[in-house]
C-alpha cells in the first residue's frame, strides 16, 4: 500500500495507476491525512468489490457505536423497558 498526495494524484497518476493494476492499494492523502484509498477492481468483479467495501464500512460504523455505548454505559432491562414505554406513549 502506497501513500500519495492528492498533488500526487493530479501529478504523478501514471505510477498510481501501475500499482493498481498490480492489486496495490493507494490511499491519498489530503494534508498529510488519510482520506482515500483507491483499489483496483478486476474485470467482472465490481459488484462483489463495492458489496465488500460497504460490508467493511458498515462493520465499522457497528464497531464505533458499540465502542460508544460501552464509554457511556450500558442500560439495565428496566431502563431499556421504560424508554420502550416512553417511546410507546409518543406515538
Amino acid at each position: 500500500m502506497n501513500f500519495y498526495s492528492v498533488r500526487d494524484l493530479r501529478t504523478d497518476s501514471k505510477e498510481m495507476w501501475k500499482e493498481l493494476s498490480s492489486g496495490d492499494e493507494v490511499v491519498i492523502t489530503n494534508n498529510g491525512k488519510p482520506s482515500a484509498i483507491m483499489l483496483y477492481i478486476p474485470e467482472g468483479t465490481f459488484d462483489e468489490t463495492v458489496q465488500a467495501v460497504r460490508q467493511a464500512k458498515a462493520m465499522i460504523a457497528m464497531n464505533n457505536m458499540r465502542k460508544k455505548a460501552a464509554a457511556r454505559g450500558y442500560m439495565s432491562e428496566k431502563e431499556i423497558e421504560a424508554e420502550i414505554r416512553e417511546a410507546r406513549k409518543e406515538e
